[in-house]
């Protein structure tokens, strides 16, 4: 009967907004309550339950679940102790396991720890010892790191941009984990490390350049001896050392078939990565583009302030653009202003409201911007992910009416990736002149197949695609793009803790 150990620590972190992250900016959970939540949702966690829940004999030993509410700015030195604290101490109290499933991200960061999941992966493996096999899943924009591969036995990340493959990629690490355990396969990862950050179109799997590498990385884990590949093409955002795109290919016990996959994919990733970069159009032009047809929808991407990436969330910019411009359309905006909240909640529902939007956290970036308006609706923020299900956080919310604009004005950061926190407020995109989508990329349905323009906008933000105007002190240098002429010299390191 095996004993499986299950533990979760979540976090992407944009290490350029200036707001730091703290403990309570997680959702903890522990014990059989992580078994619960996650049995609910299309999680990573979710999808490796559903394998083990119908593998006869195996006993899940819950310890403890860290999830960030969403992304954000670097996470502070003690709220990580803290959390690394409850993680490692629930770990340590567990009985003696057969193996370990670890839900991580990969692009967490500290003020001064650059690779906080290798830590807490190095920290693990004291506890529960070097024979017992450690399977993690990560995200492909997490950042792969050396000791992250050392001290685990085999990684296993997201095939999906946007991503839809949360409960698979769990899926796949937890029949990983079982066969380790049953002996069935000795797991040997090589890792090859290419010196490019990429944005843009290129990168969404079903479409662009990008599925020449992932389907490589598919037909691996799909072949035999084949057991996990991907192409990890990081956070543009975690400014830290060990930054970059990277290819990773475990196979059984075939190091040579290893070393030469992960090459072969990192090839045909680097192959295309020119392309990989977002052509913008400039506040201005945006605004200019909308006004002219405010009768169809233009959605106007936001990606510098995406709070999924890890911005703050607070960005006024387009809106600002949008009334200088004189645009009389319908318009519909999320913003993250706690104040602007407050204001809303002291008025009620029905009432005026005058206050400032914007500029709440990022300050150095923006100007909180007078507003007055009336407030249509108050809520406590709570509600479910249209994408996964899982239930997410906004803090207290309005919904504010400014003349033909509607603000959709939360306490904090809450990801945007889909249409949720606008359908829970009562607001179909479909039916504004404008809407602002604070995401990269979103499933094409939610937006980009129905929208008559769909306009990436080159706005401030800690997330701007715009790279360039990051400034990147940590990362390897030279780094494309922000480097020219950067060359790649392929090399495979290759990771097997039981030969």
């Amino acid at each position: 009967m095996p004993r499986i150990l299950i533990a979760e620590c979540k976090q992407e972190v944009a290490t350029f907004n200036p707001v730091l992250s703290g403990y309570d900016d997680f959702t903890i959970r522990h014990g059989q309550s992580i078994l619960e939540y996650h049995r609910q949702v299309r999680s990573e966690v979710g999808g490796a339950l559903s394998v083990f829940d119908a593998a006869p004999g195996v006993e899940l030993v819950p310890t403890c679940s860290a999830h960030f509410i969403t992304s954000g700015g670097t996470l502070a030195d003690g709220a990580f102790e803290r959390l690394a604290s409850e993680l490692l101490s629930s770990i340590k109290a567990a009985p003696m396991v057969d193996g370990v499933y670890f839900s991580l991200h990969g692009a967490m960061a500290t003020r001064s720890e650059g690779d906080p999941e290798g830590w807490l992966l190095a920290e693990t493996r004291k506890i529960v010892g070097e024979k017992v096999p450690i399977v993690i899943s990560l995200d492909l924009h997490g950042i792969l790191t050396d000791r992250m591969l050392e001290q685990s036995d085999a990684a296993v990340a997201f095939h999906t941009y946007p991503h839809v493959d949360f409960f698979g990629t769990g899926e796949r690490a937890a029949r990983l984990l079982l066969r380790i355990v049953a002996g069935e396969v000795k797991p040997v990862t090589a890792k090859v490390t290419v010196p490019a950050l990429v944005r843009g179109d290129e990168l969404i799997t079903a479409s662009g350049s990008i599925l020449h590498a992932v389907n490589a990385a598919k037909e691996i884990e799909q072949s035999a001896g084949g057991l996990s590949a991907a192409m990890m093409w990081g956070n543009p955002f975690t400014d830290v050392p060990a930054l970059a795109s990277n290819s990773f290919v475990v196979t059984d016990n075939d190091p040579a078939r290893a070393e030469r996959e992960a090459l072969r994919i990192a090839t045909l990733f680097w192959d295309h990565h020119q392309k990989m970069q977002v052509p913008l159009t400039s506040l201005v032009e945006a605004a200019r583009l909308t006004k002219e047809n405010p009768s169809s929808t233009a959605v106007l991407v936001d990606a510098a302030d995406a709070t999924s990436s890890g911005a703050s969330g607070d960005s006024n910019a387009i809106l600002r653009a949008l009334l200088e411009a004189g645009y009389e359309g319908t318009a519909l905006i999320p913003i993250v202003d706690p104040g602007a909240v407050e204001a809303a909640i002291a008025s009620g529902v029905g009432h005026t409201v005058k206050t400032t939007v914007g500029g709440a956290l990022d300050a150095a970036r923006f100007t909180p911007l007078p507003i007055e308006g009336r407030v249509r609706m108050l809520s406590d923020g709570w509600f479910h992910s249209e994408t996964t299900r899982e239930l997410w956080q906004a803090g207290p919310t309005a919904v504010i009416q400014v003349g033909n604009i509607t603000l959709i004005v939360t306490s904090r950061a809450v990801s945007l990736y889909d249409r949720a926190l606008f359908l829970a407020h009562g607001c179909d995109p479909k039916h504004f002149g404008a809407v602002v989508v604070k995401s990269p990329h979103c499933e094409p349905h939610m937006f980009k197949e129905w929208a008559a323009q769909y306009i990436d906008v080159d706005a401030p933000g800690s997330t701007s695609a715009n790279l360039r105007s990051l400034g990147h002190t940590k990362c390897a240098r030279p780094m494309f793009p922000l480097d020219a002429d950067v060359p790649f010299k392929p090399q495979a390191k290759l990771f097997q803790r039981h030969p």
